[in-house]
């Protein structure tokens, strides 16, 4: 018998101070049966930090075609990509190909050092790539975060985002590797 996704909702309010965006989004997140809490919470926040009417969450684990997350132009053409935790580095190549901007959003814990430390060279000369690492216990109080229903607010300012779950707060700055995360 195959195993479904689980649905997550999620009602986001964002006041982006930086981009000068506000806005309150209604989210349905499925998450795949072999998809963590992490990954999930990774993707909610590169929502988040990217927010935008036309950005879509991508099929993701069931497709290795789409990214975790992207915003296409009205034309069909690739705006965004992002991807998170620890692509590979043909993968990044190939979406950089495809679309605009590209941002990695990576995690990982202890692998997130030597991930980058392999790909960093080569990736570099795509000058349409942002790569921002969210360090290890940060996306563990980001995973604590995770229920099937959340009521989550976000306030960016500065490069921080700090987000509120009921009388939990959380701070979060990524750590920029590569460019940086405004959008083009």
């Amino acid at each position: 018998m195959a195993l479904t996704a689980t649905i997550h909702k999620a009602e986001l309010s964002i006041s982006d101070m930086d981009r000068h965006y506000y806005a309150t989004h209604a989210l349905t997140l499925a998450r795949h049966p072999s998809e963590t809490e992490e990954r999930l919470m990774a993707r909610l926040l590169a929502f988040a930090l990217y927010a935008d009417e036309r950005l879509e969450f991508g099929k993701g684990l069931s497709d290795t075609e789409e990214p975790a997350l992207w915003r296409k132009a009205y034309t069909g053409e690739i705006e965004l990509w992002i991807d998170v935790g620890l692509p590979d580095e043909t993968r990044v190549r190939k979406a950089c190909h495809q679309s605009r901007q590209v941002v990695v959003l990576a995690y990982g814990g202890h692998a997130t050092d030597p991930w980058w430390s392999k790909v960093a060279a080569t990736l570099a000369r795509h000058d349409n790539l942002s790569v921002l690492a969210i360090g290890h216990a940060d996306m563990q109080q980001l995973a604590a975060l995770c229920e099937r229903g959340m009521r989550l607010q976000c306030l960016i300012q500065d490069g921080e985002l700090q987000l509120i779950a009921g009388e939990r707060t959380l701070a979060i700055r990524p750590d920029v590797r590569m460019g940086d995360y405004a959008v083009a």
